[in-house]
């Protein structure tokens, strides 16, 4: 899962970004409304959290702006702008949720996860492919009922490869939904992170689910 934070204030914005990596989601940051807009509009993203004052662009008018160009990506503005009034202002803008600051970073982490599942899984809590199963909620990933430990890049890698299970996913695709924008796509480390999977995933059984498609990408299936 990929994450556009737009927040000029730099402790709150590292903070949340530090947060949401070690939860596994690829974290892109700008700190102003215009950098912001041109984020959200040429880059994918599954959630943008967004701040309401702003230079250069107040996140309203960004967020208005966004639904106007037919960019969906659920919002959730995080401010300290606490009213109803703005809150009703907020939501009218087309944003997702509301959390005023100061905020818990568990209710925080919550919020995030109940719009991505709404966005593309409103019922369910675990991926499932063949015997390998995840849990979205807790992060526990298992197969024939055997836990494995994974790492938060290793998780977050095995969770795309399976909300994509049954189509080829690129190397490109993979960077812009696992890493963030400061990735290097010349290096091999999409590779090395395929094999640690490779590893732990397909190693012990028969039945292998992470498949190579040579000059096109990865495919997990059964």
């Amino acid at each position: 899962m990929r994450v556009l934070i737009i927040e000029d204030e730099k402790k709150i914005s590292n903070f949340i970004k530090r947060g949401l990596k070690e939860e596994g989601y690829a974290v892109d940051a700008a700190y102003e409304g215009e950098e912001g807009y041109f984020l959200a509009k040429t880059n994918e993203y599954d959630l943008i959290v967004l701040d309401i004052i702003l230079p250069k662009m107040d996140g309203i008018t960004l967020c208005r702006k966004l639904r106007e160009g037919k960019v969906n990506t659920p919002v959730l503005i995080l401010t300290a702008r606490d009213t109803v009034r703005d809150k009703v202002t907020g939501l009218d803008a087309g944003a997702d949720d509301y959390l005023t600051k100061p905020f818990a970073f568990e209710e925080f982490l919550a919020r995030i996860r109940a719009l991505l599942r709404k966005k593309d899984l409103p019922e369910a809590t675990k991926l499932a492919v063949e015997d390998l199963e995840l849990d979205l909620l807790t992060h526990k990933v298992t197969r024939q009922s055997k836990e494995i430990a994974l790492t938060s890049k290793e998780y977050a890698l095995l969770e795309y490869l399976m909300r994509n299970a049954g189509t080829v996913v690129t190397r490109t695709m993979i960077s812009e939904h696992v890493w963030d924008v400061n990735f290097d796509t010349f290096t091999n480390v999409i590779d090395v992170y395929i094999n640690y999977l490779r590893n732990k995933i397909d190693s012990d059984y028969k039945k292998k689910l992470i498949h190579t498609l040579r000059g096109r990408g990865y495919i997990l299936k059964a």
